[in-house]
């Protein structure tokens, strides 16, 4: 159940919210359990015991952590817990690959389980690993109540694609939230923006890269390439980040307050920088679950340059299970370690310009290892951007130009935060027409966004999730 669809947004959650909201307080997170388990089981209704087995097997490691804090026995507990969760998810995430992978170095044809990617199970994976490695640094209480464990790692709105939040993030709030009239304005707000950009964005530019990806690349221009990856790299930001808005309005309507997973990542100076501002509570996750354990930056440049490159490869691994997921993630590490080692500082003395063009072509290069997943098709891709393949410019790429450049338009538009800042000038402005003008900007212009989204949904016959399949 996709939020973008009409199931989700005419039938669950007004259903979920009506019957959250007229339950006194303590019922909340029983309604908020059971709504969340219809929800995920809703698309995978087996897989909904693998995810309350890893909530039953890290809630009673977080009791043992307890128990046995400050003795040797809980290094243990915390090992079965980080084994137990990452052998589930390599089991089902990465299973076929390594089958596949020892078939073709050893010659074997051992049989695939072929099992279907349970949902969201790198989220709610990491999540749980979280909660238990805190428990056992004691950054974090122990959750005493399965009701409410079982809530923060079911929760619906971040548990498909994110963001991924710490127990601690939500730690008071399970016990004691209000959802305050304003936090709801907020919230509906923030799902209304969300929701156009995965609808009216996402999907629509979405649509180019489905046609470009799926022509013959040893015959296609030039143009046609760098459209074709431009509107991928939209499409995916606008999808991800789209969810990312309504995950967090959603969780302001319960009362609930989720980090923020995107900052205007296009406009990033540098490779380092972009990723301080894409999917963020990865990042954030990997920097003080394993970066910062193996020791970051504090053993010197040879050894925090071999921690990025341990952090990157597996957060390519992270992403999927394909070997171009691992070339992507040692692509951006080799980006950060040529940075970390002295672009940066050559970067940080150019102007903002040229940082912004060579993070854009690292990007996009890197998202054509991301989007496409044979070798072939990755460096066919390639020889097309760079003049290699086809023409420099032909009809086909001119017209799909021309169709396609209001909707650029405003994907650029909306991916810089002018808008934002002049909504926040207008907002603290002291005149009455300022005021007047952002009172009444907040109310009409979600609601029309929402109108617009809606009739792009009943409309709409290309309508994917990318996250899904992470």
């Amino acid at each position: 159940m996709v939020f973008s669809s009409t199931v989700f947004l005419f039938r669950f959650l007004p259903i979920f919210f009506m019957v959250y909201y007229l339950v006194p307080g303590r019922m909340k997170n029983f309604i908020l359990f059971l709504g969340s388990l219809f929800f995920y089981a809703w698309g995978e209704p087996i897989y909904v015991l693998l995810m309350l087995f890893s909530t039953v097997v890290d809630y009673t490691h977080g009791r043992l952590l307890e128990r046995f804090r400050g003795k040797r026995a809980a290094g243990y507990i915390l090992l079965s817990s980080v084994v137990i969760n990452l052998s589930v998810l390599c089991f089902f995430k990465y299973a076929d690959f390594l089958i596949q992978t020892v078939n073709l170095f050893a010659g074997l044809s051992l049989p695939a389980p072929n099992l279907p990617l349970p949902i969201g199970i790198s989220f709610y994976t990491f999540q749980t690993m979280s909660y238990t490695i805190d428990v056992y640094r004691g950054e974090t209480k122990v959750q005493k109540n399965l009701l409410d464990f079982g809530v923060y790692v079911t929760m619906f709105p971040q548990l498909i694609a994110g963001p991924i939040v710490k127990y601690r993030d939500v730690e008071r709030r399970l016990h004691h939230r209000r959802a305050s009239l304003t936090e709801i304005s907020e919230g509906m707000k923030r799902f209304c923006v969300g929701l156009a950009k995965k609808v009216l964005i996402a999907n629509n530019i979405g649509e180019l890269w489905a046609l470009i990806s799926g022509m013959d690349f040893r015959e296609i221009s030039v143009l046609t390439a760098w459209l074709g990856i431009f509107a991928f790299a939209f499409q995916i930001y606008f999808d991800f980040s789209g969810y990312s808005d309504m995950a967090i309005g959603m969780g302001k309507m319960l009362g609930f307050s989720f980090p923020e997973n995107f900052n205007y990542p296009y406009i990033s100076g540098s490779v380092t920088e972009f990723w301080r501002r894409w999917h963020i509570s990865l990042g954030s996750w990997f920097r003080e679950y394993v970066y910062i354990p193996l020791g970051g930056n504090r053993k010197g440049l040879p050894r925090q340059l071999l921690n990025i490159f341990v952090v990157w490869l597996l957060t390519g691994i992270w992403h999927g299970a394909g070997w171009n997921f691992l070339l992507w993630g040692l692509w951006f590490a080799a980006a950060l370690v040529l940075e970390k080692a002295f672009l940066g500082k050559i970067l940080s003395w150019l102007p903002k310009g040229v940082g912004i063009l060579y993070t854009a072509f690292v990007v996009l290069a890197g998202w054509v290892l991301f989007a496409l997943e044979t070798p072939a098709g990755i460096l066919n891709y390639f020889r097309a951007m760079f003049g290699m393949a086809g023409a420099v410019i032909d009809r086909e790429g001119l017209y799909l130009g021309r169709e396609y450049l209001l909707l650029f338009a405003i994907a650029a538009a909306a991916s810089v935060p002018f808008f934002g800042r002049l909504a926040a000038r207008v907002r603290k402005a002291r005149t009455g027409i300022g005021i007047a003008v952002y009172s009444l900007g907040e109310k009409i212009i979600p609601a029309a966004l929402l109108l617009l989204a809606i009739a792009g949904i009943v409309e709409a016959t290309y309508n994917p999730f990318l996250y899904f399949r992470f």
